[in-house]
């Protein structure tokens, strides 16, 4: 008996994307390939657009093979996005670049030794 259904919507990671499709992965077991064609029923210039990898997203099964471990993924016509509160923004802090400062000349200084010692091993 297979563990998924035609039709069923399934949450899934987004681990990879090509010109092609987006790979995604739904468990240990099954992982599943959404077709460019079936991300949206517009054009899809650029699939990045659409999904980021690590994503987690819906998806719906359109087709399935047991024996393979794979499943065919569409995202057209439903709400694939999952709320999640994260944000690319980096906070900007009153410290500003005073804690890098403080360390570039040690960060410095330990890489020269580094390098003299790799140089010396030579």
């Amino acid at each position: 008996m297979s563990k998924y259904k035609v039709g069923e919507i399934v949450t899934g990671c987004v681990t990879g994307i090509e010109k092609y499709g987006v790979f995604v992965s739904l468990d240990e077991y099954y992982s599943g390939l959404i077709h460019i064609s079936e991300i949206s029923n517009d054009f899809v210039r650029n699939i990045h657009d659409y999904v980021k990898i690590g994503e987690t997203i819906k998806a719906k099964i359109i087709e399935e093979n047991p024996k393979e471990h794979h499943v065919k993924l569409s995202i057209k016509d439903i709400d694939y996005r999952i709320n999640r509160k994260y944000s690319n923004k980096i906070n900007e802090t009153s410290m500003g670049f005073s804690t890098l400062k403080s360390q570039l000349n040690r960060w410095v200084s330990e890489k020269m030794d580094e390098l003299e010692y790799e140089g010396a091993k030579k």
